[in-house]
């Protein structure tokens, strides 16, 4: 089963058990306080505004005793998957790299963006080609990956960004950088490939009555691998 933890604050909890239960993907809703439950076989972070972006966006539920439950569990295997604010979360825990800061816009953006995969060989993007564009939505207001440039290098050079923000023809450019992310990085795996962060929320294009595409059921598959 797949374990979709609620934070006070999310919402977006409900959509990743829909989009995931629309791919006959098991999953359900678990509240942070009461912990992972025995059978979990995947976690998602869903996207929201956890303790309402105090301090910073995801730095207090990074802090939630669960999510010590959860690092033990991504680092024996168990896939991880945060989107939005669970990238936010993800990032503050330590379970990627880099870091989630407000905007260059600073302003909320909700829009639809295309990347391009990066790495094709991990479970999240298996179902794609390596330079393949797809479309998502975004809805965020602190969505900026920072890191210096010897720590994109290198995560280059391990070949841990999945995504980067591109235009439709799969040009990685400022103008289709819709929020300064260094490096045009929209998400990162962690120390393990079954352990991914994204800003851009694929169970928003998983559902084809939602008329927003179904180019993120790829990313939710990871959890089938």
């Amino acid at each position: 089963m797949i374990t979709v933890l609620q934070f006070g604050g999310s919402n977006c909890d409900r959509d990743a058990v829909r989009a995931l239960d629309h791919l006959g993907i098991d999953a359900e809703r678990v509240w942070f306080e009461d912990g992972l439950p025995a059978d979990t076989d995947g976690i998602v972070l869903p996207g929201g505004f956890s303790y309402g972006d105090y301090l910073r966006a995801g730095a207090m539920a990074a802090r939630a005793p669960v999510m010590a439950e959860v690092r033990e569990r991504a680092a024996a295997g168990t896939p991880v998957l945060g989107i939005c604010n669970g990238a936010q979360i993800g990032s503050e825990s330590g379970l990627t790299p880099g870091a989630f800061t407000t905007n260059a816009s600073a302003r909320f953006q909700c829009e639809h963006v295309h990347l391009r995969v990066e790495n094709a060989d991990t479970p999240w993007t298996a179902a794609y080609e390596e330079g393949d564009v797809v479309e998502f939505p975004i809805a965020h207001g602190e969505g900026r990956f920072e890191a210096t440039d010897e720590e994109l290098a290198r995560l280059d050079e391990e070949e841990r960004v999945l995504f980067r923000y591109c235009d439709a023809e799969g040009d990685v450019t400022d103008m289709a950088n819709p929020n300064g992310s260094a490096g045009n990085v929209a998400g990162v795996l962690g120390e393990r490939d079954t352990v991914a962060v994204l800003m851009p929320h694929p169970e928003r294009a998983t559902l084809p009555d939602l008329h927003a595409g179904t180019d993120g059921q790829g990313v939710l598959r990871g959890f089938s691998h």
